[in-house]
């Protein structure tokens, strides 16, 4: 391969990072700008790479490619799927009001909302975990510096949560399609996980002594909505369990249930013109993977021109351990996707401990700023007052907690591999 090309490859890369870093700057959407991006690179691949072996080559390694991320695809839109028509019936809207009393305090109503986020997110994606939470706490009327600090919790929360279900984070998914862990071994890193969380809002909570009152806004429930919402239950405790004895893959069984609510909302006469179930599809967040397959595919490309081979070098200088540290405190500052990504794609080899942590780290590291993840941009947007500095007066919070839950989930990884061993 020509030096040029590769070059013109790698800028093309930077060039695409640097539109999601922008994207607040710009104002152009970080989906279009990878997706251009990603396939352009291929084109160029393609058109500059010699007729025969070589083209066939890159042939190869495209399909390969667009093979991961079709099974990546799939399994967001069927979960993401279930999460919208919940949240559209307001069965999510209506669980919270269940559980929030009239009038609590706020320190209570932290450690609440903490607990929320942290179960909702490893259901639903990180997006709509924090528009719901987000919103919740903007109709409690707060002040503006009590809101900030609620939204810093929920953003921490949100990314906790979501680390340790492959439904609740795409970095999760991601390394465990690629076989690197078990969901069994997913599932334990919700332990050091959620204590990390319920340290940061102990934190918090210090100074808090106001009372909250809290005007409920309940929806009716059908049958039909119950029904549906019991099927994405026992989708996701299917999904576990049919991996775990017969490795059947999680694509499969989400599919079945999205398959089985469509049939059981026509069963209750509920797929009707007025709202046919097969439109929640279309309010899935599209933009979102879209912005998953650009990345992909850049970072796909950069495996092909060997470019990735430079990340496992930094795993030889130190220890595995201090290195998924460092990649987790990345993550602040680069998009965790393509980072995880390319550490997948560079062939990186490590113990199940290592990787356990690696989860961790690019899953909640991306907390420690609010433009780390998409659920700190998510808050930032519908927050007045959420700015990058606002945010960063909780850093040192947010730091002590990602220390502790990294520190619970090498403990956990290292229990894990003993046992393995």
């Amino acid at each position: 391969m020509p030096d040029v090309l590769q070059y013109v490859l790698i800028g093309l890369a930077v060039a695409a990072l640097l539109g999601v870093v922008l994207e607040e700057i710009t104002h152009v959407n970080k989906a279009k700008v990878t997706l251009f991006f990603g396939t352009l690179a291929w084109m160029l691949l393609f058109m500059f790479t010699p007729a025969g072996a070589g083209r066939e080559r890159v042939l190869e390694s495209l399909n390969e490619n667009i093979a991961e991320i079709a099974g990546l695809w799939i399994f967001l839109v069927a979960a993401m799927t279930f999460v919208a028509y919940l949240n559209k019936k307001g069965m999510i809207e209506n669980l919270i009001y269940l559980v929030l009393p009239q009038r609590i305090s706020e320190r209570q109503l932290l450690f609440l909302t903490a607990t929320f986020c942290f179960v909702f997110s490893s259901l639903a994606d990180n997006i709509t975990a924090t528009l719901v939470s987000i919103t919740l706490i903007m109709s409690l009327k707060l002040s503006a510096e009590k809101t900030i600090k609620y939204a810093a919790l929920v953003v921490f929360s949100v990314n906790s949560g979501g680390v340790a279900l492959i439904t609740g984070d795409v970095t999760t998914l991601m390394i465990f399609l690629a076989g690197k862990v078990q969901i069994l071994q997913l599932l334990l890193l919700a332990i050091p996980a959620f204590i990390a969380v319920m340290l940061l809002a102990a934190m918090l909570s210090v100074g808090m002594t106001g009372q909250v009152q809290v005007t409920s806004h309940r929806t009716d429930v059908r049958r039909v909505d119950i029904a549906i919402a019991l099927i994405f239950l026992g989708t996701i405790l299917s999904t576990i369990a049919g991996n775990f004895f017969f490795q059947i893959p999680p694509v499969l069984t989400f599919l079945t249930g999205l398959s089985i609510m469509f049939l059981v909302a026509r069963f209750f006469s509920d797929d009707m013109e007025t709202d046919p179930i097969l439109e929640y599809v279309r309010q899935v967040e599209f933009e979102t993977l879209l912005f998953f397959l650009g990345i992909l595919l850049l970072v796909g490309m950069l495996k092909e021109i060997q470019v990735l081979d430079g990340l496992v070098h930094i795993y030889d200088q130190i220890p595995a351990v201090m290195a998924n540290y460092l990649m987790g405190v990345l993550s602040a500052a680069i998009d965790n996707v393509p980072l995880t990504a390319a550490l997948l794609k560079s062939g990186l080899t490590m113990g199940v401990a290592e990787w356990m942590v690696l989860t961790y780290s690019v899953g909640v590291g991306g907390s420690l700023l609010v433009i780390g993840s998409a659920a700190g941009i998510v808050a930032m947007s519908k927050v007045p007052g959420l700015t990058f500095g606002s945010y960063l007066r909780y850093s040192l919070y947010l730091f002590m907690a990602f220390n502790l839950g990294f520190a619970g989930v090498y403990l956990t990884g290292l229990a894990v591999a003993g046992a393995a061993g």
